[in-house]
């Protein structure tokens, strides 16, 4: 078809018609897409940049500070397939200490098949909360069988650890309360904290002494109260004295909250975590909390307690009410590996002597290991964010992957090259490791740390 003029010649055909009006959109759009945008308003504000927000400025300095120790980011590494003792990287093998998976149980064809047949049966997501859609059975199955695990009278599970913290700590406390947290506690749970409007008062770490003496200055001064500690201190591998810390929360009239995202599976005879660690019953603690990415190899958290606390956080708690409900296959998954960590306390035992192990081969090399205690997580600190960085890129050269961590996620003067152990590393794999980190931190002192700027890029 062609439009014609009178006289019968054609004046342009349908086709080239549609490709004049491409090309005039395209350069529509091109002209609108690079178009400056107004600065300021009706009212003459001026819009502000991004990049004037203070946490771009310091992430901007950290990469200035980068490129002037020619540091290479040792942070969002790809692995390319399932990752526990062993990671692949770019192609490459790597004996792998950066990861949670405490038991191995990510790795094990029952988690996997439990999590496909849960997906075969009700797909890859509830959609919506699940107040609105809805339970699925593996819901209550998983929050039975947790507070079953914790000896407590019920369970809830969210979707994300992190805002398992965030929320339940913000719902049943308020600007009329106090929590006293260890300095050293995780950030979701200070996160939950600020949002509570209570009173915040941080205890020296691992310092029950400290807690006592807090409590007795701040606690008569509001209506609740609760004390917040973790089983097993990811940062440093040390354990508190659990039993102390009850007897304290239990005189001065506290809720007791243990974080346990570490310590399930890892600490005590049976992985049943720090009360069994500590022979203590779980039912003095108040509020056990958990998340379910770590030796449960899925995602989310959980609160465990009083059937009157759990109902409180089912229909107050917003991570909860208004987030969408933990998918099917990964309740499925944290379900197996609970009942795996039940049958299989080989693995438990196993990752103890790995982390014993590990923990003895360090100490006799002379790295620093804190107050590490050998359970999982053992850090080597080197005192300095250069170095730290440095020596994570140099040992990963060598095929060892372990992350750095620094200021501000540990004290000044306390940075490190952490390590997370698991019950399927070898010893050859651990003597290996130990020794290489001995090794290149020997020869960056001896370089200077902070002289030998070109070797960092290498």
């Amino acid at each position: 078809m062609a439009l014609r003029r009178d006289d019968g010649d054609d004046l342009v055909s349908t086709r080239s018609i549609s490709t004049i009006s491409k090309v005039a959109i395209s350069a529509v759009k091109r002209w609108y897409q690079s178009r400056p945008l107004p600065t300021h308003g009706p009212d003459g504000r001026r819009t502000p940049d991004f990049a004037e927000l203070p946490a771009y400025r310091s992430i901007s300095k950290y990469r200035e500070y980068q490129k002037l120790f020619k540091l290479k980011d040792p942070f969002f590494q790809v692995h390319e397939q399932r990752s526990g003792a062993e990671a692949q990287i770019d192609g490459q093998h790597y004996i792998n200490f950066a990861s949670y998976d405490y038991l191995g149980l990510n790795q094990h064809p029952e988690v996997g098949a439990a999590a496909r047949a849960a997906i075969e049966q009700f797909g890859t997501s509830v959609s919506a909360s699940r107040l609105v859609a809805g339970e699925r059975p593996l819901h209550g199955e998983l929050e039975a069988a947790l507070a079953r695990f914790y000896e407590t009278e019920e369970a809830l599970i969210y979707v994300s650890g992190h805002a398992t913290n965030v929320s339940a700590i913000s719902t049943i406390i308020g600007p009329k309360d106090v929590i006293f947290h260890d300095e050293f506690i995780h950030n979701s749970a200070q996160t939950g904290g600020k949002l509570s409007g209570a009173k915040l008062v941080a205890f020296k770490h691992n310092d029950p002494e400290d807690l006592d003496r807090k409590l007795a200055e701040h606690r008569e001064n509001h209506k609740f109260a609760l004390v917040l500690i973790e089983g097993l201190y990811s940062m440093d591998g040390d354990v508190p004295d659990l039993a102390k810390f009850v007897e304290i929360k239990r005189r001065h009239g506290a809720w007791l909250m243990v974080d346990e995202a570490h310590g399930i599976g890892v600490l005590g005879e049976t992985g049943h975590g720090i009360a069994e660690h500590c022979g203590i019953d779980p039912r003095e603690v108040d509020i056990w909390m958990g998340t379910l990415s770590k030796t449960l190899s899925s995602c989310g958290g959980y609160v465990c307690g009083k059937r009157e606390l759990i109902e409180v956080l089912k229909f107050q708690s917003p991570g909860f009410v208004y987030s969408v409900g933990l998918p099917a296959a990964s309740a499925a998954a944290a379900l197996k590996s609970l009942e795996l960590i039940e049958q299989m306390p080989d693995r438990v035992k196993k990752l103890q002597e790995n982390g014993k192990f590990f923990l003895e081969q360090c100490k006799a090399l002379g790295l620093d290991t804190g107050s590490s205690e050998g359970f999982a997580v053992v850090p080597v600190i080197v005192g300095d964010a250069v170095l730290a960085i440095r020596l994570t890129h140099q040992v990963f050269r060598r095929g060892v992957n372990a992350l750095p961590i620094i200021y501000p996620a540990v004290p000044l003067k306390s940075d490190r090259v952490r390590f997370f152990i698991t019950s399927e590393h070898t010893h050859e794999q651990l003597a290996t490791a130990a020794r290489v980190i001995r090794e290149e931190l020997d020869l960056l002192a001896n370089k200077g740390a902070h002289g030998a700027r070109a070797t960092a890029a290498e």
